[in-house]
C-alpha cells in the first residue's frame, strides 16, 4: 500500500488492507504544549506522527493511526496555548483507541510515547490495556524515555550538529525534527538556550508539582541553537529504527 494513514484511507479500502494482512497499527501519544520561544505547540503531535509513519513503513504490512494530540502536560500549563489532559481522561482516550481498533480486527496495537509526559501514564495504563483487550490483541507499548535521549544525543553530533545540546524539550533535536515537517513554523532566529544541567531527583518533583517554568522560563530544555533538516531526518530514522526493534521483539 502507499497510502498507509487509517484517517486518510475509506473504510473499504481499510477492509482490503486489513484481509492483505495488515492488522498491525502503529501510532503515538503527543500533546499540544508550549515549545519554547521558536517552536510552535505542535511539536510533540507532529513529531509522534512522522516517526509513526517510519516504523510503520520499516515493520511493513502496518497502518498508522491518528496520534493522540492532547497529552499529560499539567507541568507546561503556564504557558500560554498548552491543552492538557487529566489523566484518567488520557486514559480513556487511549483505552478508546484501542479497543476500536481491536473491534474492526487489528490485532498487533505499536503504540509510544513523543511527548516525555505521556511515559509514565502508558507504562501504568499497559497492564490495563492488555487486561481489556484479552489475548486475542498484542499490545507493545515503548516507555523507554532514555533510550529515546540517547538516540537524539548521540544523533545529532553524529550528523553534524554540535555536541552538548540536547536537553529533551524544545532543544536542538526537536527543532530539527520539526525542520523536515512544517519548516515554516520554526522560528529559527528566536531559538535559544534553555535549562542546561542535568534535572536532579528534586528538580523533576519541583516540575510535576510547580511546572517546568520554575526551572526553565523559556520552557527548554537543552539549546534550541544550532538545528538543521539534515539533523532531523538522521534523528527521524534512528527513531524508527529502534522503535522497529522495540515492536518487532
Amino acid at each position: 500500500m502507499t497510502e498507509i494513514q487509517l484517517e486518510r484511507l475509506a473504510w473499504p479500502q481499510v477492509k482490503a488492507a486489513l484481509a492483505d494482512g495488515y492488522t498491525t497499527v502503529v501510532f503515538a501519544c503527543g500533546a499540544t504544549e508550549q515549545h519554547g520561544p521558536h517552536l510552535p505547540l505542535l511539536v510533540d503531535a507532529e513529531i509522534g506522527t512522522r516517526t509513526a509513519l517510519e516504523t510503520a513503513r520499516r515493520l511493513g504490512k502496518a497502518l498508522v493511526a491518528p496520534t493522540v494530540r492532547v497529552g499529560c502536560s499539567d507541568h507546561h500549563m503556564a504557558f500560554p496555548g498548552t491543552l492538557s489532559f487529566r489523566q484518567d481522561t488520557f486514559d480513556a482516550v487511549v483505552t478508546d483507541y484501542c479497543t476500536s481498533l481491536a473491534r474492526h480486527g487489528f490485532r498487533k496495537l505499536c503504540i509510544f510515547p513523543s511527548h516525555g509526559g505521556n511515559v509514565m501514564p502508558l507504562a501504568q495504563l499497559e497492564p490495563r490495556l492488555r487486561e481489556t483487550l484479552g489475548d486475542s490483541v498484542e499490545v507493545v507499548v515503548d516507555t523507554d524515555l532514555m533510550g529515546l535521549m540517547d538516540v537524539w544525543k548521540r544523533g545529532v553530533p553524529a550528523a553534524g550538529g554540535p555536541e552538548g545540546r540536547v536537553g529533551g524539550h524544545a532543544d536542538i533535536a526537536e527543532g530539527s525534527i520539526l525542520m523536515t515537517i512544517t519548516p515554516e513554523l520554526v522560528q529559527e532566529e528566536k531559538a535559544e538556550e534553555g535549562y542546561m544541567g542535568e534535572l536532579s531527583r528534586e528538580d523533576l518533583d519541583r516540575v510535576i508539582r510547580e511546572g517546568l517554568h520554575t526551572v526553565t522560563p523559556n520552557g527548554i530544555l537543552g539549546d534550541g541553537r544550532g538545528m538543521s533538516s539534515e539533523i532531523g531526518e538522521y534523528l527521524v530514522a534512528r527513531m524508527a529504527e529502534r522503535l522497529v526493534e522495540v515492536f518487532a521483539a
